[in-house]
């Protein structure tokens, strides 16, 4: 039997949030699979243990879909849902457009510096800015930045949304829901900042 959890993560775009300190983590986290189920968990118990909020920072659409034309693995709706489940306090949810990926690395930097992160948590693959110009060495110029290894399935590989999306492609549909790791679960929609459920643009 699943419980659910009651709801109390709040959702805000980019440059909405203003925290005096913070444990975040960032990403694109299509799928919420196993890995990142990981990373996030992680940064939920950081900032449990510093007494801070956590925060999880991630992208609509996911940056592949836009520069590859992959299709994402979940709705936006249904990706928050998912990371509220997994307890942050708060999500916030930047719109990946032409405005957005014309943003330096130095931009970026500036707006996660407004939640003051005591840690941030991220993959090793992270990267930030216009070109990708930024990664994890240069965010931990700025803030103290770690990086959680790959989570693997039993077989050696590593748990991706491009090694679930390959599988679903091949009809092994169970094999890729047990990378995803929801299966059998439920989960609700968390509440916008600003009331109401949330909704993409």
């Amino acid at each position: 039997m699943v419980h659910r959890r009651q709801i109390e993560t709040s959702v805000h775009r980019e440059d909405e949030l203003r925290l005096s300190a913070s444990v975040l983590t960032i990403g694109s986290f299509d799928g919420v699979h196993r890995g990142h189920q990981e990373l996030i968990g992680t940064a939920v118990v950081t900032a449990r243990k510093l007494g801070v909020a956590s925060v999880v920072y991630t992208f609509d659409p996911p940056p592949k879909a836009l520069l590859c034309g992959v299709r994402p693995l979940t709705s936006i709706e249904d990706k928050v849902a998912r990371i509220s489940l997994l307890g942050p306090d708060h999500i916030i949810v930047a719109r990946f457009d032409a405005a957005y990926r014309a943003r330096t690395a130095g931009d970026f930097v500036g707006e996660i510096g407004a939640l003051t992160p005591r840690v941030i948590w991220i993959g090793a693959d992270f990267r930030f800015g216009s070109c990708k110009s930024g990664d994890p060495l240069l965010l931990a110029r700025h803030f103290d930045t770690r990086i959680l290894p790959a989570v693997r399935c039993k077989a050696g590989e590593i748990v991706s949304s491009s090694r679930i999306r390959a599988l679903r492609a091949a009809g092994r549909s169970i094999e890729a829901e047990i990378l995803e790791g929801w299966s059998g679960r439920s989960y609700a929609r968390p509440v916008h900042a600003s009331g109401g459920s949330y909704v993409t643009a």
